[in-house]
């Protein structure tokens, strides 16, 4: 009956993770595979530890407990857990089984049971005899399964054994039909969750690259090409850690993710999404980054969906319908209440900035609400970052974390995939021009000030590829300038170039397009909306079509609309019904041309506290004419100068600084104004200041000073600011920090070398600075070789694997008395006898087994620090001579940092 209650959408998870996959080009082969050879959990490379098995145990066994009738218990609550280790240390005899696979399958489910159970010995003996027969009926299950596993593998001699496999996959059949003419709760929430995580992984399992518009171009990508991981400050005062974004739940549940627009914030959300609803195998390795999401059901919650038609928000059994899910109506009754009752959410909430400020009281509301009554979920809620001030959600433990600026290799990279991407639906002329345009583009980036400073997230690195390529190597200096190109690029160009004539009769020119959709986007942003039902923006278009008489001859409301959203590019319709702009900064930038042109300065100023208006104040500076920007910034800086907030001061000095970049023309006399308020926030004394000066961007690195007169902590964040900005500019201040006294400051300026060109950065900031006491970090083979040159260090970590004569060669081995190594380097450690002076050795590990018994032959080491491993061989013979100390390693922490 225990059998009969347990569908194979709940065994099979289990049965594929306890058997390695087959590698590539696996076929047919002559003869059998012993079963010892195929677990998981045994071997060099196992995938599957022994606290991973008891999870999968103990899952199975919440399905069957749940799946009794009600008022039936199969087991005391209390002995729950025990059955689950009994069954999971019973399923680990499979690693000793002499058998080989067609043994198996010939001897049937119920005699390899009992062969599990002889090879366990006594496991059930601290069972009550309940807790037995469960156990044992869950075995039964799972041998079944297990035995039709070996059937279906590639490798299997089918031909001899086709008749077991037809009875397997009959017994298996006939218990799913059971179940599905009479499913209990349990089993109906099964069947949904499988289609549901299937639902997630295709609709965000694409990403759209933008400008990537050539021949033949798909319009979306799969997201494992698109993606690219960034780096998040995790703003701890005293570590100034970074870490790259997808470690954001190692060690945390609950995360706040600011960042600014166009930084990646919501292809991060589409990234844990889909990287949870696949539950891919290989995430259940120890340091493996997002190993806390296994078994976990993701739900996507755009802020500007969910208030969309609605003044609550909404209860979870509304997550599907208020995000318009195809698949709500099919969800059974209560299904995410018992999803989140049993602690296995990921709460995916994207855009708190995109709703208004009462929205985002009540939010926080929901929230608390939630927390409460749902313990034990994983939660992200992602924001621009001054739409909610410092430690907005710490009452509810929420950790925050920022994303950074792109450094240096992560615009080269950002460059790499775009053109491949590119080049993999191009023709071969195409792509021999495309060779051309990418090396081009990376030696521009580097080299030229206005083009790195616009480099900085993944929205402005595809909107310069894009125009790279589409102007044949030219590109625009500003940001007004380059947003202007790419307008133009997607109103006229793009279908002039195609020779595409005008499939639904409008033909309009780039300049009607521009006035209809700027009008548009004032709308979205003067009704406080990113997104608006289609109806209401027609009435938009209604209402402004008698002013360009143009585009009225040649259709009605409807009809231009319709034209806008197919053929502008900038348009998109996510759900029937609803329209949003393809990207918040161009709304931003065509509301901000709307609001000039209507003579609205005192609304920008007014609403200039608002953290929805920022950029549309910035962008407003720059479509003004001279004298008009000239007051808006004067009028910013009086309104600041008036204010009794502190915090609304600095904020509004801080907008003045940075739209400053923005003006084409302006007279000394404002300027100088501005830079004496930017003064006084300089420099940094707080997390939150660095985080304001780094988005003002260029200005501000040149207001920054030098390390004379500054405290240690002022100086750590002035050094930390500067490394966030980046660029050519800041390795010359950087440069002026590293003979520091704090330790704090030089190693920060040791660890940001990957964010800067490798040979400027050794030679401008390394090559000088004070290094007895601070690690310097290796991490790619060019720093490798830049490090020759600065004549050794006695304190190196190596973040890769190099090759060991590398090292020997390049670390000048004779000076090294501190080695900092990832424990994969070597596999024995003799080799580093070349390091004489060597006294103190720190290894990073992974899941793997580090055996350090060679390490008794060196002659001076004194100290070795090792991070918490699964097992570690040859401690013994260094207890006398060697002090062994573990310690915790975070391997979420970016190399360099």
């Amino acid at each position: 009956m225990i059998a009969a209650r347990i569908a194979s959408g709940a065994l099979v998870p289990l049965v594929k993770k306890l058997f390695v996959r087959e590698g590539p080009g696996a076929g047919l082969v002559g003869r059998p595979v012993r079963i010892s050879s195929l677990v998981s959990f045994t071997g060099e490379k196992r995938l599957l530890t022994e606290a991973d098995l008891r999870r999968l145990t103990a899952g199975l066994l919440r399905t069957a407990v749940g799946s009794a009738p009600v008022g039936e218990r199969l087991v005391e609550p209390a002995e729950e857990e025990a059955v689950s280790l009994a069954l999971a240390r019973t399923l680990t005899r499979l690693g000793d089984l002499e058998m080989d696979d067609v043994q198996a399958v010939r001897l049937g489910p119920q005699a390899l049971a009992k062969a599990l159970k002889a090879a366990d010995g006594d496991g059930t003996r601290d069972l009550s005899a309940d807790g037995a027969h469960l156990h044992d009926a869950l075995l039964l299950s799972a041998c079944l399964h297990i035995l039709h596993f070996f059937t279906q593998r590639s490798t299997f001699v089918a031909r001899t054994l086709v008749e077991h496999s037809g009875q397997l996959a009959e017994a298996i059949a006939k218990t799913d039909l059971l179940l599905a003419r009479h499913p209990s709760p349990i089993t109906r929430d099964t069947l949904f969750e499988e289609r549901y995580v299937t639902h997630i992984a295709q609709k965000h399992g694409m990403l759209a690259i933008y400008g990537i518009d050539l021949t033949r171009s798909p319009e979306q990508w799969p997201l494992g090409t698109a993606y690219l991981s960034l780096e998040a400050d995790l703003g701890q005062d005293r570590h100034h850690a970074m870490i790259r974004a997808e470690y954001a739940f190692n060690g945390r549940d609950r995360v706040l993710l600011r960042g600014v627009a166009g930084s990646g914030k919501t292809t991060l959300v589409q990234w844990l999404a889909v990287t949870t609803a696949q539950q891919d195998l290989s995430l259940l390795n120890s340091d493996a980054p997002l190993a806390a999401l296994i078994g976990r059901v993701p739900f996507v919650l755009p802020m500007r969906t969910l208030t969309r038609q609605h003044d609550y928000l909404p209860n979870p059994d509304e997550f599907l319908h208020r995000t318009r899910s195809p698949l709500a109506g099919a969800q059974p009754a209560g299904w995410v209440d018992r999803v989140l009752s049993s602690g296995r959410g990921l709460l995916l909430i994207d855009g708190i900035d995109e709703v208004s400020k009462q929205t985002r009281e009540r939010t926080r509301r929901w929230l608390q609400d939630l927390l409460v009554t749902y313990p034990g979920n994983v939660w992200l809620v992602t924001s621009r970052p001054s739409a909610v001030r410092d430690k907005w959600l710490a009452a509810e433990k929420f950790s925050e974390l920022s994303l950074a600026p792109m450094s240096r290799q992560d615009v080269a990279s950002f460059i790499h995939r775009w053109h491949n991407a590119a080049r993999s639906v191009s023709t071969p002329e195409q792509q021999e021009l495309l060779d051309g345009y990418e090396a081009s583009l990376v030696t521009a980036v580097r080299t030229k000030k206005d083009l790195a400073r616009l480099a900085t997230n993944p929205l402005m690195c595809g909107l310069i590829c894009a125009l790279h390529c589409d102007r044949h190597g030219y590109l625009p200096r500003g940001r007004k300038e380059l947003y202007e190109a790419a307008l133009s690029m997607l109103l006229a160009r793009r279908d002039r170039e195609r020779d595409m004539d005008a499939p639904d009769g409008i033909d309009l020119t780039e300049d009607p397009k521009i006035r209809l959709l700027q009008r548009l986007a004032y709308k979205f942003i003067l009704n406080g909306k990113s997104e608006l039902d289609r109806s209401h923006a027609e009435r938009i278009i209604a209402d402004t079509l008698p002013s360009v008489p143009v585009a009225a001859e040649q259709g009605d409301a409807a009809a231009i609309f319709q034209h806008l959203l197919l053929r502008s590019g900038l348009l998109r319709e996510p759900a029937v019904g609803s329209i949003d702009f393809i990207h918040r900064t161009f709304q931003d930038y065509l509301g901000a041309k709307a609001a000039v042109e209507e003579g609205d300065m005192a609304l920008l100023v007014l609403r200039a506290v608002d953290s929805q208006w920022e950029d549309v104040v910035r962008m407003a500076v720059a479509h003004a004419r001279p004298r008009e920007g000239a007051e808006l910034l004067l009028d910013l800086i009086r309104r600041g100068d008036s204010s009794t907030s502190t915090y609304r001061r600095n904020q509004l000095h801080l907008l003045a600084t940075a739209a400053v970049e923005h003006a084409t023309e302006l007279e000394p006399r404002v300027r100088d104004m501005i830079s004496e308020r930017a003064g006084a926030l300089i420099p940094p004394r707080s997390r939150r200041e660095v985080r304001d000066l780094v988005g003002i961007g260029s200005v501000a690195l040149e207001l920054l000073p030098g390390p004379d007169r500054l405290s240690d902590e002022e100086a750590l964040l002035t050094a930390h600011t500067a490394i966030l900005i980046g660029g050519d500019a800041a390795i010359a201040l950087l440069g002026r920090y590293n003979r520091h006294p704090d330790p704090r400051v030089r190693q920060l300026l040791c660890n940001a070398w990957h964010r800067f060109d490798t040979a400027a950065y050794a030679e401008g900031v390394l090559a000088g600075l004070l290094g007895s006491d601070v690690y310097f970090e290796v991490t790619t083979p060019a720093e490798l070789a830049a490090f020759t040159p600065l004549g050794g260090r006695s304190h190196v970590r190596v973040s890769s694997a190099f090759d060991t004569n590398q090292l020997i060669q390049s670390l000048h081995p004779a000076g090294v008395t501190h080695l900092w190594l990832p424990a994969g380097q070597s596999v024995t450690w003799y080799w580093l006898a070349a390091f004489p002076r060597l006294e103190t050795l720190t290894l990073d590990l992974g899941a793997e087994t580090l055996d350090v018994s060679s390490l008794g032959a060196h002659p001076g080491l004194l100290h070795l620090r090792i991070a918490k491993a699964q097992s570690t061989v040859g401690l013994e013979s260094l207890a006398d001579t060697v002090v062994v100390t573990p310690y915790e390693q975070d391997p979420g922490i970016v190399p360099g940092v």
